[in-house]
């Protein structure tokens, strides 16, 4: 099975259509403020605990926080508006971890504006049901034919796309 980015993840939890446009290498996101601001976020939170994490790649994932001593995997989000995705795709860096033999990790999810952190760990239903279920359905959409038909949900206004769908 093909291991999928971070993105496709995060895209299939959001918007199909979203999905279905960045597999095909349409990326609006690349030049949105809300990313620069989150990249700058995630360089600026914790500075003096960054020598501890490093950068790890995975075929297509790349984990930007890694403990390989304590096994964690650190995220940073500037909100948690969307955890549910944020979640998920902790979950997904764990999964891809544990298919190419490292056992036992853990995630850390941190909101610093918020002054809150959640533990993240898989569980036997994400192993063997949840996350081969994101992957079928990731396949299904990347390899339709059309683009995925509109679907407005509360948070398409801030959306990079939101021209491309509604203008």
């Amino acid at each position: 099975m093909m291991t999928y980015t971070a993105s496709h993840l995060t895209y299939l939890l959001l918007c199909h259509r979203k999905l279905w446009l960045h597999h095909r290498q349409i990326r609006m996101e690349d030049n949105s403020v809300d990313v620069a601001a989150g990249k700058l976020l995630d360089r600026a939170t914790y500075q003096r605990r960054a020598k501890k994490w490093s950068q790890l790649v995975c075929d297509t994932l790349k984990i930007d926080h890694f403990d390989p001593l304590a096994k964690v995997v650190k995220e940073t989000k500037k909100s948690p508006k969307l955890e549910h995705a944020h979640v998920a795709q902790l979950k997904y860096y764990l999964y891809a971890l544990e298919r190419r033999g490292v056992a036992g990790a853990t995630g850390l999810l941190e909101y610093p504006a918020q002054r809150r952190t959640l533990e993240v760990a898989l569980t036997e239903a994400d192993r063997s049901v949840t996350i081969p279920g994101w992957e079928a359905e990731i396949a299904r959409i990347v390899g339709l034919d059309e683009c995925p038909p509109l679907v407005k949900k509360s948070y398409c206004g801030e959306c990079a796309f939101h021209d491309f769908c509604f203008v």
